[in-house]
Order: C-alpha cells, then sequence, then structure tokens
C-alpha cells in the first residue's frame, strides 16, 4: 500500500506535465504564426502606408534597394520592392549597366503619368515618336499583387498589349494620378476595370488624399515608389509637349543605386 500511492501520483504528475508541455508547444506555435501573420500584415501596410520623407538618407541600411533618378527639374529617390524580384533584379541589372544613362522621360501627361526608358530616345532627334524600343532580353512577367497599386509616386513597368500582361524589360512609368473619392473607387468604371477586386481602407484614404491611376491596377505590375521628389514628377508632367506626348524640350534622367 505505501510504495502504490507514491507510484500514483508520480504517474499522475508525469500526465500533468505531457499535458502542460503539449499545450505550451502548441501556445509557442500559435504564437509564432500569430507573429508570422502580424510582419505580413505589417510590411503590406507598410508599403501601401508610408509617406514621401524629407531625408531618405535615413533609409540607406534599408533591405529594400534604393535608387536615385536624377533629372533637369530635380531629383527622386525610389525603393524597389522585394515583392516583385523580378521586376526590381532586372531594373537593378539595367541601372549598374548604365543603361537608363541620358535616356529621356519621352511620354508625359499631366494627371496620368511620366513614362520613360526608352533607349531609342537617347539619341532621338526632336519630334521623333518614342516609345517601342527594349532592352536586349525577353519580356518581364507580371507579378500583381493586391497590396502594390497605382499610388501617386509608384513606380510601374510599362507593356504592350500581350495576353500574359508582360511588362516591358526596360520602360516604366511614374504615376501623378489625381485625387478620387472611395466613391470613386467603387463605381462601375473600376468594377469594370478588374472584376473581383477590392480596396482596402487604406488604400481608398491614399487614393483620396495622394491620389493616383486606379484603373491601372492589377494590369500592370508596381514594382516601387518614389519616398522623396514627388514634386519633380508635376514639374515634368505638366510640360509643354508635342501630338505624341513626348516634351518639346527632351527631359533626361540618370539613374543610380543607393544601396
Amino acid at each position: 500500500m505505501n510504495m502504490i500511492k507514491p507510484l500514483f501520483l508520480l504517474a499522475t504528475f508525469a500526465v500533468f506535465a505531457c499535458t502542460s508541455i503539449d499545450a505550451q508547444a502548441k501556445r509557442k506555435t500559435a504564437k509564432k504564426s500569430a507573429t508570422k501573420k502580424a510582419g505580413i500584415r505589417s510590411a503590406q501596410a507598410a508599403i501601401v502606408e508610408t509617406p514621401p520623407i524629407a531625408d531618405p538618407w535615413k533609409l540607406l541600411n534599408t533591405k529594400e534597394r534604393l535608387i536615385e533618378i536624377t533629372t533637369d527639374y530635380g531629383v527622386m529617390v525610389a525603393k524597389l520592392y522585394d515583392s516583385t524580384p523580378l521586376h526590381r533584379d532586372n531594373f537593378v541589372k539595367l541601372v549598374q549597366q548604365g543603361f537608363f544613362d541620358s535616356l529621356l522621360f519621352h511620354r508625359v501627361i499631366d494627371g496620368f503619368m511620366i513614362q520613360g526608358g526608352d533607349p531609342a530616345s537617347k539619341a532621338a532627334p526632336p519630334g521623333i515618336m518614342l516609345g517601342n524600343g527594349s532592352a536586349p532580353g525577353d519580356r518581364i512577367p507580371a507579378e500583381f499583387k493586391p497590396y502594390l497599386f497605382h499610388k501617386k509616386g509608384a513606380l510601374a513597368a510599362a507593356r504592350d498589349n500581350n495576353p500574359q500582361k508582360a511588362s516591358s524589360n526596360c520602360q516604366f512609368y511614374v504615376v501623378q494620378g489625381k485625387p478620387l473619392s472611395p466613391q470613386d473607387l467603387d463605381g462601375d468604371r473600376m468594377k469594370s476595370a478588374h472584376p473581383g477586386y477590392e480596396y482596402t481602407k487604406t488604400q481608398k484614404e491614399i487614393y483620396n488624399r495622394l491620389g493616383g491611376t486606379p484603373f491601372l491596377d492589377q494590369g500592370y505590375t508596381v514594382f516601387g515608389e518614389v519616398i522623396s521628389g514627388l514634386d519633380v514628377i508635376d514639374k515634368i508632367a505638366r510640360l509643354p509637349k508635342d501630338a505624341n506626348d513626348r516634351p518639346t524640350q527632351d527631359v533626361r534622367m540618370k539613374i543610380r543605386l543607393l544601396n
């Protein structure tokens, strides 16, 4: 009798301990899962909520690649998203090669965007229509993300009408756009432009406050954003231009990596 009681208590304690350990393991797993989901939500929120900053040099230690676009009308600093690696890596490669240096912003539309990156623009005589050039190699497969959208300052890839919506391997545009109300984003035009896509509350607020071109969402790949120098977009977009939307005074670019 004296031997049975201690053994029974020991067995009971072992069962309790195993149950406790199992519960702790489940709590740790649930905590890790919640932390991971929170991290994903935080990363996505940072992409849509990051406002332009006065001092982009503070971001030089970021993991995302930063580029500096120098023009005759000022300097823009942009970051390239890690969530669009095909476009990011292709753009970085071209910058490292000096591909963009002395190319033009050859198409500008006030209230819409400024476009550049056509290699034929480097030595193009005045008045020549541009926009059909490309770099050696194939198009870049589309990388659409629901949390990447065409707010003002968005850096996106131009493309032709190929059915896969693959991007040009060098031509890009920077969004200017205009402010839109939440009602505009919920209207029939937006629903027909991208069926089944719904804007978040944050996206609607940014489109209303900052502006953009939402009818391009989920149709053209957004792969970065301007974080400093949004006013440069306005200056270039408002320049006098010809019938092909080419500025009558050439606007050249020089792009370099900052990190």
